[in-house]
């Protein structure tokens, strides 16, 4: 049931701030929306630890503040790629392994590859990802397993 509240909760606060105006018909609205779609939510069984990982939100206060630096420092380093007149890029294919336990630890992994910019998730098979990396150093970067390590640490096995 504690999920289910949180739903509404989050519900609730993400509407009233996009909504920005904050009068009676609206917050009331705003609160019966939430509320109905918590409930929905509920009865259809997806107000669960994977559907709102709410048990999180903790350690992603340290996550989510590097992968914004991951994707800062991969997008300068991309723009020093296609600046160069040379264009030195090796596009290269390669497979990097996953410790994370639960699918949603293994989304956000495969979804933080993809948000770097020069690589991209192609394929799940077991407890690896296919990625594709613009260089064989960002693939390199993947291999070496620190976004791997830092992922397993955000779901909380390590």
């Amino acid at each position: 049931m504690g999920q289910v509240i949180s739903l509404a909760i989050v519900l609730l606060v993400f509407w009233l701030t996009l909504s920005g105006i904050y009068t009676t018909f609206l917050i009331t609205a705003g609160v019966i929306s939430a509320v109905v779609i918590s409930a929905l939510a509920h009865r259809m069984d997806v107000a669960d630890q994977e559907g709102h990982p709410i048990h999180l939100g903790l350690s992603a206060i340290t996550y989510w503040p590097w992968l914004v630096w991951q994707i800062i420092r991969s997008a300068l380093n991309v723009t020093r790629l296609i600046i160069n007149p040379n264009l030195p890029i090796s596009p290269t294919l390669t497979r990097v392994r996953m410790t994370q336990k639960t699918d949603v630890a293994r989304v956000t992994y495969a979804n933080s590859i993809t948000l770097t910019p020069g690589t991209i998730s192609v394929d799940i098979e077991g407890d690896e990802i296919l990625v594709h990396a613009i260089t064989s150093d960002n693939a390199t970067d993947l291999e070496a397993g620190e976004m791997d390590r830092r992922c397993t640490q955000f779901e909380g096995s390590a």
